[in-house]
């Protein structure tokens, strides 16, 4: 049985287009469709006898995923899509949810006012906990937000695909992160730029002009050595690696500027003390505009 792509609803302009993303990359993948509208809040339906006033937040909740299936069966008819309201508190749902997903979208607004600093705060939680790959996207990403215009100076969204960029740290395990990258990029007939930057300590001039070449040499050794496997998995995708002495969040800033996609791994932290996304990837999901995925590996 195929596991859906599932979207995490709430009627914010966010998890709009964060349907719309998961619509068009259910597509791709030949996958269906699954919209989730959660809240803690929601009455049971035998307290609408009872209690007239509920019927109002009931309303409310199954119009959010009345208007999203009406909208997205109508703009992406090809596309299997179900429904389902859940009676619990977002985290703990969606976290559940993602279990049994091929993916997860959510929208995010990373800085903002006070709502959205609240949808923030719910997709960063959800991000902290899941173990499958979510994808976090802003409003106002559309399709033509994904491709670069033609050579005739044409619509963007009749262009090619733009580049997914995936940004690796050599120092942990990265098969999870270029499967994730490599199918993305497959699926969109896209580019993959492979990313991987550190912070170079200064030292004497000259001692640290040749540790740098050196530095510079044994990083990109790794890095082939890692992406190469899977540049013959997936050999009609166009792959460009980069290996850069500079600070992850200046490179990465740079590149994500032109990406349909960015992809960044979270480690998987077997402590009592708690999830955390990790500095760069936490940086990544509150200042990178393109859609972002996270992925989770040990």
């Amino acid at each position: 049985m195929l596991q859906p792509i599932v979207v995490g609803l709430d009627g914010s302009p966010e998890s709009v287009a964060a349907a719309d993303w998961a619509a068009r990359e259910a597509l791709r993948r030949g996958l269906p469709l699954r919209l989730v509208h959660a809240w803690e809040g929601l009455p049971p339906d035998d307290e609408s006898a009872v209690l007239p006033e509920l019927q109002v937040p009931r309303y409310w909740a199954r119009r959010v995923l009345r208007s999203a299936t009406d909208r997205l069966s109508e703009r992406y008819p090809q596309a299997y899509i179900s429904a389902e309201q859940v009676r619990r508190p977002p985290v703990p749902a969606l976290v559940g949810e993602a279990e049994a997903a091929e993916l997860l979208v959510l929208g995010h607004q990373g800085l903002g006012g006070i709502a959205a600093a609240f949808a923030g705060s719910v997709a960063s939680a959800v991000v902290a906990r899941v173990r499958r790959p979510t994808v976090l996207v802003r409003a106002g990403w559309d399709a033509a937000h994904e491709r670069v215009a033609d050579a005739e100076g044409g619509e963007a969204d009749r262009g090619s695909h733009k580049e997914v960029l995936l940004a690796l740290d050599l120092r942990h395990d990265c098969g999870e992160l270029l499967d994730f990258a490599f199918g993305a990029a497959h699926a969109r007939g896209a580019p993959l730029s492979i990313l991987y930057a550190w912070h170079v300590t200064e030292g004497p001039h000259g001692a640290h002009r040749t540790r740098r070449a050196t530095v510079q040499r044994d990083a990109e050794w790794a890095l082939a050595a890692v992406v190469d496997p899977w540049r013959e998995k997936y050999a009609t995708v166009p792959v460009r690696t980069q290996a850069q002495p500079d600070r992850p969040v200046h490179v990465i800033a740079h590149a994500a500027s032109g990406a349909g996609l960015l992809v960044v791994g979270r480690r998987i932290r077997h402590t009592a003390v708690g999830s955390r996304t990790g500095r760069i990837t936490h940086w990544a999901i509150h200042h990178t505009r393109c859609p972002i995925a996270i992925v989770a590996h040990d």
